[in-house]
């Protein structure tokens, strides 16, 4: 090969070698964090309630949480695992299977979010702590669910009318700018409200007005307000959209499967 020829294919080399490494970057960055089971694959169950953890976890793995510490002692979960009907099968594969449910005289919505059940208050609410510390900015929260509805027998204000009608699921991540975890007591109805609060930086919701038959896959962008790091972020998912106000239909199932955020 003359000079010149090795000087080129030197060069040719050495671009490949650029652009090998500019492509690693990219991928690198578009790469962010995730959750802990956001597969909802790893369950244990303690005291007659079901965790979406195991038994001797760390404190960073004790991200989701639902009623069952409530409803267990009565001897029945809301929240517990699937492991024939999941989105994506193999070994050691689970979803999260969510049930509203007519409890003695009242009606209790399932649920499933990140944060942590505290206790339970005057045997008629629950004290709650949404959200876990959480540092990215996703592009999209993205998985599977599947929906069945049922009509809605329990109806209070402000959604009286929705008695008779069919329930509505819903899905929803909020990124937020707190200093700690998001402290409800469902007794006083003091709740977050994503479309309006100062301290929410991004959002993404689906609501779930139709039944389906078998798992949907779902990719929801997330919408930023602004250029705000997120330190938080609170994900809920339950088959009665205003179970929070004691209004659903007992009943209602909603199955997920597989979340992840897009960068």
């Amino acid at each position: 090969m003359t000079k010149a020829g090795t000087e080129r294919a030197i060069a040719v080399f050495l671009l490949l070698l650029m652009t090998m490494g500019a492509a690693a970057g990219q991928s690198h960055n578009q790469s962010g964090p995730q959750l802990y089971n956001m597969s909802f694959d790893t369950w244990s169950k303690s005291k007659g309630a079901w965790n979406l953890y195991p038994l001797d976890a760390k404190k960073s793995e004790r991200v989701w949480d639902s009623a069952n510490h409530g409803l267990s002692l009565l001897g029945i979960n809301g929240t517990m695992p699937e492991y024939e009907h999941v989105a994506v099968k193999g070994e050691g594969k689970a979803a999260a299977k969510i049930v509203s449910k007519k409890v003695v005289w009242a009606f209790v919505a399932g649920n499933l979010y990140t944060g942590q059940f505290v206790k339970i208050v005057n045997f008629a609410g629950a004290e709650l702590e949404f959200g876990v510390p959480f540092k990215g900015r996703p592009k999209a929260l993205c998985g599977y669910y599947d929906y069945r509805p049922s009509k809605v027998n329990f109806a209070k204000a402000p959604h009286a009318a929705m008695k008779g009608k069919s329930d509505i699921g819903r899905i929803e991540v909020i990124l937020t700018d707190w200093t700690g975890p998001y402290n409800i007591t469902t007794n006083y109805e003091r709740f977050i409200d994503g479309a309006t609060d100062p301290h929410v930086i991004g959002r993404a919701v689906i609501e779930l007005k139709k039944a389906t038959n078998g798992y949907v896959y779902f990719e929801v962008p997330i919408e930023y307000r602004d250029d705000r790091t997120p330190t938080y972020v609170d994900i809920t998912a339950t088959p009665s959209r205003y179970g929070e106000f004691f209004t659903g239909g007992s009943g209602s199932t909603l199955y997920v499967d597989e979340f992840e955020f897009k960068y």
